[in-house]
């Protein structure tokens, strides 16, 4: 119980040292944003505040993002990953940027969205097909933009602390201030678990014995800290930093795929580190530079070992893997507004990154990619209420270095040098209806460059390396509404369709039992998102919001697409009373979808969460919650089952 008692001290001695706070303002790092000026849609589906997020206690990116229609949660199992799809694309398609700064993993794309927590944001953006040209390289299906913080008063402080099923605890402040010219804003967090509760309908297997699941602990530690100048009303200058530690276990495969190997493996390091400064500099009346800056960090161990005991590694599988990654990077972007009813922005960037890996015992291999983006993007106010907004880029990515090891000559030899180069273009007509009503039509060109990984990667030794793989290319098509009725009802809903073409796809057979990833597919990826939120009287709002998103591979269709189901409904209720009292009921269903490429399914599903909070005293506030309270035992992907009913308690305290 002792380890349970500081998350709470921390915000008993806060809660006895503030006063009440006024009703919430804007507090969103304005110049973290990237928007597209003219494209503004009265759209709820694409954006996530802090205070949503809170709403739902969603504490890390993936299932905070899992409420936005078009978007689907889902989790890699072999390496307990948590990631999202939107739209049908994945990670390395839909890249993830803090405050506009790329930090998806050099190696091969990904990033581990259940190790990036949500308490230090103020919101989240998602830009599905149409995203910005100034995002540069990799934007195939979006881009995910996370806001942090930024504040408004001579001080302010917030924050929560609590427990969770599974031994689990959590704490986090946020911490800011304003005195003339100069801000800061810091925060720190901890969310750490040893395991979670299974569904009472579980059967126990061979490596589940338990009702915990085996080797599903975490522990997620961050701080972070920003400082910031604006010397007048246009200017704007400010330096971040952003430290992550974590660790975690995978828990072991227990479904009934005989193709699939069990691993016994634990992470003692998921570390990433970001450095940035971002500018803001008017240049006469109507033109601005804006620049970002940064250096990002990942340092990532792998341990594998013989069995559940975790202790002996002398099996053939049996492995400890290091990587030691950096990205340098930057980019600057010209804004003018010289001609009438016209705003033109043109961006340049550049991007090098190295991954360093090795196994214990043998010698470091290094890779280097070198990416750069040349972008024009122009907002034309045809009338006061219709936009047209044209963009364009080239994109080039070229590798300085590829290594690789022969463990039995114990020689790294290189790869020869290899380049790509990519072209996006996109155009989009944004026009408010009426003050209540907008529509939205764009046409994308995008494109995905293969990773690291994609290229040169052995596969343990099941595959054929291919430095010459392109990059893939998709054309989004998205038609868009957004309204408001009587001020109580919003209404969102989008068509799209997606053609791919130069998918990476997996080869066989390419040499005797070893296949190679290639340019060889063509897809077609369509669907539609739909939304409404009504406020039925003061106080009880209701809303809910369905996907449909169907994926088809047109050049193989043996070969089927993972881990998106066809449909998911999610929906909520949220009632506030007594000037003091909130109740939050939501369900979320998803249908039946893919494990494997070639048909091992995970089964449909229905989740049904509840929160209530109540304030206190003031400023302080508590709140309980069950999730899965029918203990549904369910599946993200098959042979990895999620938690069951599960609860969770915090303390609330702010001071605005």
């Amino acid at each position: 119980m002792r380890k349970y008692l500081f998350p709470f001290i921390i915000a008993s001695v806060c809660s006895h040292v503030f006063a009440q706070s006024p009703q919430p303002i804007n507090r969103t790092f304005q110049l973290g944003e990237v928007t597209i000026p003219g494209a503004a849609l009265r759209d709820s589906s694409q954006k996530l505040s802090s205070a949503r997020i809170e709403k739902f206690n969603r504490t890390d990116l993936s299932n905070a993002l899992n409420i936005l229609p078009g978007v689907s949660n889902a989790n890699v199992g072999p390496r307990n990953e948590s990631v999202v799809y939107v739209r049908g694309f994945d990670l390395r398609q839909v890249p993830v940027f803090i405050d506009g700064v790329p930090v998806y993993v050099p190696y091969d794309g990904y990033v581990d969205m259940g190790r990036f927590t949500t308490f230090d944001l103020s919101e989240i953006n998602v830009s599905k097909g149409f995203a910005s040209i100034l995002y540069g390289a990799n934007t195939m299906g979006g881009a995910i933009n996370l806001v942090s913080r930024k504040p408004v008063s001579k001080f302010e402080i917030n924050g929560r602390a609590g427990i969770f099923s599974g031994s689990g605890y959590r704490w986090n402040v946020n911490a800011g201030s304003r005195f003339g010219k100069f801000f800061y804003q810091v925060g720190a967090s901890q969310l750490k678990q040893d395991s979670y509760p299974l569904s009472s309908d579980f059967k126990k297997r061979k490596y589940q014995r338990t009702d915990d699941r085996e080797n599903a602990y975490r522990d997620d530690l961050k701080f972070s800290v920003k400082a910031g100048f604006t010397p007048n009303a246009t200017d704007e200058y400010v330096i971040g930093y952003v430290n992550q530690k974590g660790e975690k276990g995978t828990p072991p495969y227990v479904g009934d795929d005989s193709k699939i190997t069990t691993r016994f493996w634990k992470w003692p390091k998921w570390n990433k580190q970001s450095l940035y400064f971002i500018s803001n500099t008017a240049v006469g009346e109507k033109n601005k530079v804006k620049t970002r800056l940064y250096y990002d960090t990942f340092v990532n161990q792998l341990f594998s070992y013989d069995d559940t005991t975790y202790v002996k590694q002398t099996k053939g599988y049996a492995f400890q893997s290091f990587y030691d990654d950096y990205t340098l990077g930057g980019n600057a972007e010209f804004e003018s507004k010289a001609v009438t009813n016209n705003v033109f922005r043109f961006n340049m960037q550049y991007k090098r990154d190295v991954h360093r890996e090795h196994d214990l015992g043998e010698p470091v291999q290094s890779y280097i990619d070198n990416t750069l983006s040349i972008g024009i993007e122009n907002t034309y106010q045809l009338l006061p209420s219709l936009a047209v907004i044209p963009g364009i880029s080239f994109n080039t990515r070229k590798a300085d270095k590829a290594e690789e090891y022969n463990a039995t000559s114990k020689e790294i030899t290189n790869f020869a040098n290899s380049k790509n180069n990519a072209v996006n273009a996109q155009i989009g007509l944004f026009w408010d209806v009426t003050s209540n009503h907008s529509l939205r039509g764009s046409v994308a060109r995008k494109t995905r460059f293969a990773t690291i990984k994609d290229r040169y990667s052995y596969r343990m030794g099941q595959a054929i390396p291919n430095p010459d793989l392109s990059a893939e290319v998709a054309v989004n098509y998205d038609l868009s509404y957004s309204g408001k009725i009587a001020d109580k009802l919003s209404l969102q809903a989008s068509l799209f369709r997606s053609d791919i073409n130069d998918i990476i796809q997996q080869v066989d057979n390419v040499q005797p039992g070893k296949f190679q990833l290639q340019n060889a597919g063509k897809a077609k990826f369509y669907g539609a998102e739909a939304g409404a939120d009504y406020q039925i009287v003061s106080g009880l709002k209701i809303g809910s919001n369905y996907s449909f998103i169907k994926r088809k591979n047109k050049t193989n269709p043996a070969i089927l697409f993972t881990n998106v189901p066809e449909h998911k409904i999610f929906g909520y209720a949220d009632f506030s009373f007594l000037k003091r009292a909130n109740i939050v009921a939501s369900v979320e269903h998803n249908s039946g979808r893919n494990s494997t490429s070639y048909g091992t399914r995970a089964n449909a599903y229905t989740l049904v969460n509840t929160k209530a909070s109540v304030k206190l005293y003031k400023f302080i506030s508590a709140e309980a919650g069950l999730n899965n309270i029918f203990d549904v035992n369910y599946t993200l992907v098959e042979g990895f089952p999620e938690a069951g009913r599960n609860f969770f308690v915090n303390l609330v305290f702010s001071h605005f």
